[in-house]
């Protein structure tokens, strides 16, 4: 019980702090988001994961509509899933044990720091003008590897320019220390905070990787 009340006064405080915020960005901009919708009008919808040349800034509603996919949308339950599989191999925490009851825990666990991380990436990335996007490359070969890991730790600009993305980085560490609050004993040293960092970017990786080869249409469900 105490590990489920740590997990959910966590999370609920990020989505709280984050639905306030949102719902702030949205009211103040309202006007200029129509001006943006208008313009678009006549754009293609986003049914696929973006190329690189159909980069266009997002809006303040559509960063918040970014955020809600980011932490309800199938890519966060991708996430928790790969991450919670790799604590379950590694069999940590030691004290979750193994078996389904100790994946369910590690996928909790998991969910929660990915609401935490996600909140805290795109709030940065709104005060830092930052798009954590993926965007499909245009490369061949090789080229596409090395543009979809690099990916998960660049991002673009208002001007479409890519540079570290210190929001990304911000959101994953935060998540994972932020996390040792709810875990056993055994794992609550900065070490380990620094090892779920490290896992958590892993992951990114990851999907980066599905998203840039993977057909169209099962890309688009990971966007």
């Amino acid at each position: 019980m105490k590990f489920r009340s740590r997990i959910t006064a966590s999370a609920g405080l990020a989505l709280l702090l984050a639905s306030a915020s949102f719902a702030q960005q949205t009211t103040n901009d309202s006007a200029s988001d129509t001006g943006s919708t208008l313009s678009n009008a006549n754009a293609a919808p986003e049914v696929f994961v973006p190329q690189t040349e159909d980069f266009v800034p997002m809006t303040r509603s559509e960063r918040a509509a970014h955020y809600a996919r980011a932490i309800i949308g199938p890519q966060a339950f991708v996430f928790s899933a790969a991450q919670a599989g790799i604590n379950q191999l590694r069999n940590t925490p030691k004290e979750w044990q193994q078996g389904a009851e100790g994946y369910g825990r590690r996928y909790g666990s998991a969910y929660a720091e990915h609401i935490i991380g996600q909140t805290i990436e795109n709030g940065a990335a709104f005060v830092l003008h930052e798009d954590n996007r993926y965007f499909r490359s245009e490369k061949t070969g090789f080229g596409r590897l090395g543009y979809a890991i690099t990916s998960a730790f660049l991002a673009r600009h208002d001007n479409g320019s890519r540079f570290i993305s210190f929001s990304a980085f911000g959101g994953a560490a935060g998540s994972a220390f932020i996390s040792r609050a709810w875990q056993p004993r055994s794992t609550t040293s900065m070490g380990d905070g620094a090892t779920s960092f490290g896992i958590n970017m892993g992951v990114r990786v990851g999907l980066n990787v599905a998203r840039e080869f993977l057909p169209h249409r099962l890309s688009s469900f990971l966007r």
